[in-house]
Parts: structure tokens; C-alpha cells; sequence
């Protein structure tokens, strides 16, 4: 095995390794659920309609195909076992760091610089969010197909291939269909042809011809880098913050001053978190010096230009890169976030590392310089491998991230809801309170708030912060629906049935809505428009277990005759328990109702049995009456009840 190929090897084993411990880390609730674990078309894997729906839809204000499908590639191989996500995402990762590698050595011939840099692209610890965050696999896919794309160029710019030419634009395509932040590779092409490929110079007399012509070489690239900049603007435009709620001053304060603490970050990797609140204001000295910072850095590389180019390129690389996501597009008033460095910070490890070794002409200089890099190294892998300790759940994550900033709102919430999960309502709503009180105008504060208040049994109180949340987000039906389970609750249907009105206004096709709106139906006595309801959530939602669980015991428990359906009850609680897997006591116990019903008493104890035994494993709040219930299908004896009480399942 050559050198150059022993030491891909090395650094892609290695960078494996030092990841490693993310394969016993679960999903987390920031972000994972939307992409994969709540996400039911994900749930799925590999099928016709999830792979349109891919290319077609703007889910998650983002446009990003590719990256859909290798998540959907994921369950279709491994289900929801979040150990192998997180494995491939950390499989990418090692093989970005050896086409990193070879990209380098290409382009230099030097190998000991270009492992260096691969290296500290791989092992330093501000790329951790972007390895150990299953949801932001289209950092790695994207950055996998970015570096493919250079390869190509190269092979292209070298050998005036026309195959190679077409491969990079197919690349860059796929890696545009996994992140668009990579709108900007287009002018790292035009950096190449500067350093290290010297297809344009510097000399006094500019190469004006040559460098027209290698523009006019790259519109292809910029075609592509303009459609998906259309495209994410169709696909964002709801999700973008207004002027009126991040101001256009504050948004170019933000850029000077995350510029520099992405620059120190770089260089001095501490007090990393999954997210940084957007201040409402910076202070006038550090805009200042940030100012005078990335001035006096841009005036000593363009001076140092004459010596080596490496630093120029590699400064103008992360600046380049880092527009799109810099801050100028408000999508969530985040400050900034270190998965934004990915690919951006290659720019700095080139500039330093190149740069230094041009500067240092002799062999034992630069064997030291090696030297220190190795300890540089070393340093890294440490503070990675302490760093990934934060991202084993999202308890643990959301601790930390409001350890190391102030005033983290993001940071709270996510904390609250890790709580909430964990069955500990009371402190997760301290933290949403603390969050609420940092970020007053978020709906989803409220919103979660007043579920854990509905939960408890403070209807009132509930149905004031899902009134508040309203008023904040008055477009989103699942708020108008909550409103009205709330008024459900207290018994004022007249305000309940306006508030569902409102939601199907807003969005016809909510299942949701159907199946509440059913439900307060159903407790007013108008079975059979109650029922017509159901059956209009089935067909929106055909897969929804709750609504085939809930349908099934109307169905089976229904007190006319003529509206008892006790073998379309069993169809639809069978599809429920399958869907499920026979772990929900709610679907069994739907599922018992119906054998009941329709005279199959041995397989209604038979679930009903399984309802209880899984008490050990899952809160539920009518014990008793799955108990009571047991003993009426062991003595074969009249069961049914109605079921003007009974709540519908809280939407998920």
C-alpha cells in the first residue's frame, strides 16, 4: 500500500474511532423527531410515496431531497435504532476527512500538510453537533458531495476533461439537494484557480481575458447555485425573521461579531452548545473590535501574498462559505452555530497550515512544525471526545448549552420538553416559565405550558396560554384545535366548534382537527356526525393508530345498534396493534373491546392481559378500568359503557 493511501486509511480509522461512543447515543428533541422519529413518511424507509414526497415538499423550511432520502435509506435499513444512525453520520464524517486528504495532496503534493489539515477537519471539536446530531446529517452528505465535486474540478482543470467537468456539476447538485448552504462553492472554484491550482495570477498586468473565460467555464455552477437559492427562498420565506423582529442593524452586528467568535472558536474551541440566543444588542467595543480584528486579518494576508498565497485562499474560503448562513437571513434568531463551520473552517486549517509551511523553508523547521501539530491534535481528540459526553440525550445537551451561555431560551425550552418526557412536569415547567420570561412572543412556549397544565387537570389556566399562543400564531390550526379541546373540557362546545372551524379553515386536510372535532361530538350526543368526522380523520390520516384505536372502540362501544360496528371495529383495531406492535395498552385495550364485540372473548382477555402487563413499561391513567374490564371478558359478561366521558388521546 502506497504512503498517501496508508495515511487515508489512517485518518479515516482513526476519526471512525474517535466517534465511536456516539453509536450508544439516542435521538434527541431538537430537530431528530421532525426528521426522523416523528416523522412518519422517514418512519417508513425506501418507498415510491416517501421518495416524492422527498423531492416535492418544503417540510422543515428546507428543500433538501438527498438528504430525506439517505434518513429514509436509514430506517429502511436499521428502523429507529438511533446507534446506527448516529454511525453513519459518523462512517460520512471519516470518509469527508480522507477525500479531504486526497483533495489536498492533489492539489499541494505535499502529504504531511494535507493530513494535517484533514485531521484537524476531522477530530476538532467544533464539528461535533454536526457528526453527533442525526438530524444534521446534511452537514457531512453535503460537505461528502462538496469535496467530490472539488475532486472533480481538479481532475477537470488539469486534464481539460469534459466527464470530469460534468461530474463536478453533478456533485455539486447533490451536495445543493443536501444542504443548500453550498450555494457558494462556485467561487471556491474561482479560489482554486488562484491557489494552489494557478490557473490565474497575481501580476501587475491582471490576466482579464483568462479570468473572464474561467468565470464564463462556471455558469453551469452558478445556474445551480441561483436556482437553489430560489428555491430555499420559496422554501423559507415563512420561516424568515421580519426586519421587525430582528432589525437590519442588529443582523450586521451579528455578522461582524460571529465572524470573530467562529475565528476564536476555531482557534480556541470552549464553551461549545447546540445553540447561541441572538442578543438583543451588542456592545459598541466588541462591535468595534471585531471590526478592526477581521480588517487587520485581511490586510496581513493580502500582504503576505507575495510569500504564500495559502493564507489569502484560505481566509477568503471562510468568509466565502459562511455568507448563507452568516446572519443576513434571520430563519429562528439564533446568534450562530458551530455546525455552520463544517465546511467553512477547512479555509482556516489551510490558511495556517499551508501558509506556515511555505514560511518555513527549512526541513527541521518544518519537522517541528509538524511536531506541534501532532500536540495540536492531540488536544482536539480530547476535547472532542469530552464534548460528545453532552450529546448522549437532550437532557444532558440542553444542561450544558445553558451552562455555557446567557439568557437561552432554545436552550430552557428543549430542556423542559426533555423533562416533560421523563413524567417530570413540575420541572419542566420552571424551565418553560424560565423561557417564557426570556422570549415572550414564542407560541411554543405557551403552547407547552398550557399542555402540561391541561395534563394536570388546570383546564382554565390551560386554556389561557392556548388563547396567549393564538394570539401570537393566529396561522396554525393545531393552536386553534387546542383551544378548543380546552373549551371541550369546560363544557362550552358553542366556542369549541368555532375554534375547530377556524383550524379546518386553515388547513382542511387536519386530520387532528376531524378527530377532536369528532370527539366533542361524540360528548354532545351526535353520534353519527361524530362518526362522519372519525372517518374524515381516517381517510386524511389512514395510518394514524390513535385515530384507528379510538374509531375502533366508538365502533365497538356505540350504543345504538345501528351505528355498532363491532367487525370494522376489529379491522381498524388489528391495523392499530399492528402498527404499534402490540406495545400500546391504549390499541390493546381497543383491540379487546372489539373481540369482545363481536363475541371473541378468549382474544379480548388475551389483549387485555397484555394492557395490563405493560403497566411496568407505560404510564397509564385508567389501571382499574383496564383491570375491571379484564374481569367482564373472563366471565363473558356485558361490558360495554359509554363513552361520553372519556378523553380523546392528547395529540402527539
Amino acid at each position: 500500500m502506497s504512503r498517501p493511501r496508508f495515511i487515508a486509511l489512517l485518518l479515516t480509522l482513526v476519526t471512525l474511532l474517535i466517534y465511536f461512543p456516539v453509536t450508544r447515543d439516542g435521538f434527541i428533541n431538537y430537530d431528530d423527531d421532525d426528521y426522523i422519529t416523528g416523522n412518519r413518511i422517514v418512519e417508513n424507509g425506501l418507498t415510491y410515496a416517501g421518495i416524492k414526497w422527498a423531492f416535492t415538499t418544503f417540510y422543515e423550511s428546507n428543500w433538501h431531497p438527498v438528504t430525506w432520502l439517505s434518513h429514509m435509506t436509514d430506517c429502511e435499513l436499521f428502523d429507529l435504532n438511533a446507534g446506527a444512525h448516529h454511525f453513519v453520520n459518523a462512517l460520512i464524517h471519516s470518509v469527508n476527512v480522507a477525500l479531504l486528504f486526497a483533495l489536498l495532496l492533489r492539489l499541494t503534493g505535499t502529504p504531511w500538510p494535507s493530513a494535517l489539515v484533514a485531521a484537524l477537519f476531522g477530530w476538532h471539536p467544533l464539528h461535533v453537533e454536526s457528526v453527533a446530531w442525526i438530524a444534521e446529517r446534511k452537514d457531512v452528505l453535503s460537505t461528502f458531495f462538496a469535496l467530490l465535486a472539488l475532486l472533480a474540478y481538479v481532475k477537470y482543470a488539469r486534464q481539460k476533461s469534459r466527464h470530469s467537468f460534468c461530474h463536478a456539476l453533478i456533485f455539486f447538485a447533490l451536495g445543493l439537494m443536501s444542504k443548500p448552504m453550498l450555494v457558494t462553492l462556485p467561487f471556491v472554484l474561482l479560489l482554486l484557480d488562484f491557489w494552489p491550482l494557478q490557473r490565474l495570477r497575481f501580476s501587475p498586468r491582471f490576466e482579464s481575458a483568462n479570468c473572464f473565460s474561467l468565470l464564463f467555464e462556471k455558469i453551469p455552477f452558478f445556474l445551480l447555485s441561483a436556482i437553489s437559492c430560489v428555491v430555499t427562498f420559496l422554501a423559507q420565506g415563512s420561516a424568515m425573521d421580519t426586519l421587525e423582529v430582528v432589525p437590519l442593524p442588529l443582523r450586521l452586528e451579528n455578522v461582524v461579531v460571529s465572524y470573530v467568535a467562529y475565528l476564536s472558536q476555531i482557534i480556541w474551541p470552549a464553551d461549545l452548545a447546540v445553540c447561541y440566543p441572538l442578543p438583543t444588542e451588542f456592545a459598541s467595543p466588541a462591535i468595534a473590535i471585531s471590526c478592526a480584528g477581521l480588517g487587520l486579518i485581511t490586510v496581513l494576508v493580502w500582504m503576505a501574498r507575495g510569500r504564500t498565497v495559502a493564507p489569502l485562499m484560505g481566509w477568503f474560503w471562510f468568509l466565502g462559505t459562511l455568507v448563507p448562513v452568516i446572519g443576513l437571513v434571520q430563519v429562528g434568531a439564533a446568534a450562530r452555530a458551530d455546525r455552520y463551520t463544517y465546511f467553512p473552517s477547512v479555509g482556516i486549517f489551510m490558511a495556517i497550515v499551508f501558509g506556515s509551511w511555505a514560511l518555513l523553508k527549512q526541513p527541521r523547521s518544518q519537522k517541528r512544525f509538524i511536531a506541534a501539530g501532532f500536540a495540536v491534535l492531540a488536544a482536539c481528540v480530547v476535547l472532542t471526545e469530552n464534548q460528545l459526553r453532552y450529546w448522549q440525550d437532550s437532557e444532558t445537551l440542553f444542561r450544558h448549552a445553558i451552562a455555557v451561555t446567557r439568557d437561552n431560551d432554545t436552550a430552557h425550552l428543549n430542556l423542559g420538553a426533555a423533562l416533560e418526557v421523563q413524567d417530570k412536569p413540575s420541572e419542566a415547567l420552571v424551565e418553560f416559565y424560565e423561557a417564557q420570561r426570556l422570549a415572550p412572543w414564542r407560541f411554543e412556549i405557551c403552547n407547552d405550558i398550557a399542555n402540561i397544565l391541561y395534563d394536570d387537570g388546570k383546564i382554565p389556566e390551560a386554556l389561557a396560554e392556548f388563547q396567549t399562543a393564538v394570539r401570537l400564531k393566529p396561522e396554525i390550526p393545531y393552536l386553534h384545535n387546542n383551544v378548543g379541546n380546552a373549551l371541550v373540557q369546560l363544557g362550552r362546545f358553542d366556542e369549541a366548534m368555532q375554534e375547530y372551524t377556524n383550524a379546518l379553515k386553515l388547513d382542511p386536510n387536519y386530520s387532528w382537527t376531524h378527530f377532536q372535532l369528532g370527539n366533542a361530538l361524540l360528548k354532545q350526543g351526535r353520534d353519527t356526525e361524530a362518526l362522519d368526522q372519525f372517518h374524515d380523520a381516517l381517510r386524511l390520516d389512514p395510518d394514524n393508530f390513535q385515530i384507528l384505536a379510538y374509531l375502533a372502540r366508538v365502533l365497538a362501544a356505540e350504543e345504538n345498534p345501528k351505528l355498532r360496528d363491532g367487525q370494522t371495529a376489529l379491522l381498524y383495531a388489528f391495523k392499530a396493534n399492528l402498527l404499534t406492535g402490540g406495545t400500546q395498552p391504549f390499541v390493546l385495550d381497543s383491540l379487546g373491546m372489539a373481540c369482545a364485540e363481536v363475541g371473541r372473548f378468549d382474544d379480548a382477555q388475551e389483549a387485555m392481559q397484555r394492557a395490563v402487563a405493560l403497566t411496568n413499561t407505560v404510564k397509564i391513567n385508567n389501571l382499574n378500568e383496564l383491570r375491571q374490564r379484564l374481569e367482564l371478558y373472563q366471565h363473558q359478561q356485558p361490558w360495554r359503557e359509554s363513552f361520553r366521558a372519556t378523553n380523546a388521546p392528547a395529540q402527539p
